[in-house]
């Protein structure tokens, strides 16, 4: 399992080396764009609007708008600096509370910690007393050049840690239009609902949920690759303009070796001379 994070988390004066591993994955069936025609896949060029010319990578730097066409350039050099000295701090659980004190909108995206080869003991130890309290530790972890608050507490049988918004990321509840104010409810409408409600209820179990979609749409794929029914592009992409001709590049490196060997034996002629 891929490692996204390696470093260590703390509570008290105990350390645990650990590494992050993304729970879960996204399994959304990925479709390209095909130009009609000819069924050649588009790409996408990064164009600069005020030059209106292609921009490469390296060309391209990172600022912030902070206002309209006003912008404060940063150095790469600068973010790398500031993302090492957070990256290299422990992940501290700086308090404790009930996982039923975080309403779910906070959580984001969940990530399996496992031991580091010598933190197997402290491991167990915080997996044990987050059992037996019923608690979860609240912490902070730089991922991905970005401080996130995060939760770490027990899943099965290993320590996890979600992701969680800060408040301010949270939008205001008075900013969601047409929500209805308080009307009073029929009471035979309400004792209907809670009896739907009731017959409906059940023990949650997550294999009993698919995404209908997903598997449609992959049954549909197999059909048509099984009728032929498949699109091939007989174009062939075209060379851009500043790759040099192969023949051309290799004789342009020959001549480049050549040079200096030609004047290594000019200078110990006349040396010897």
């Amino acid at each position: 399992m891929h490692t996204v994070w390696k470093g260590s988390i703390s509570f008290g004066l105990v350390n645990i080396p650990v590494k992050l591993h993304a729970a879960t994955e996204n399994k959304d069936i990925k479709l390209r764009q095909l130009h009609k025609d000819c069924h050649t896949p588009i790409s996408y060029k990064k164009v600069c609007e005020g030059c209106n010319q292609e921009v490469k990578d390296e060309d391209i730097v990172k600022a912030y708008e902070y206002a309209k066409n006003k912008f404060v350039v940063l150095d790469p050099e600068d973010l790398e600096n500031l993302r090492k000295e957070n990256e290299d701090k422990a992940v501290e659980i700086i308090d404790f509370v009930q996982l039923t004190e975080i309403d779910p909108i906070y959580f984001e995206r969940t990530y399996f910690l496992s031991p580091d080869s010598t933190g197997a003991k402290a491991y167990s130890l915080l997996r044990k007393t987050l059992e037996q309290s019923g608690k979860i530790g609240i912490a902070k972890i730089i991922i991905r050049s970005k401080e996130q608050l995060a939760i770490v507490r027990v899943y099965q049988n290993a320590l996890v840690m979600e992701t969680i918004h800060y408040p301010d990321e949270v939008r205001s509840i008075g900013d969601v239009p047409n929500i209805p104010s308080e009307q009073d409810v029929v009471q035979k409408e309400l004792d209907t609902a809670l009896m739907l409600v009731e017959q409906l209820t059940t023990t949650f179990n997550p294999e009993k949920y698919t995404d209908d979609y997903r598997n449609a749409l992959l049954e549909l794929i197999e059909e048509k690759k099984a009728t032929n029914t498949i699109a091939t592009s007989d174009k062939q992409r075209p060379i851009p303009e500043n790759v040099t001709d192969l023949m051309t590049a290799l004789q342009a490196s020959l001549e480049k070796t050549k040079k200096p060997a030609t004047r290594k034996r000019t200078t110990r002629t006349k040396k010897n001379a």
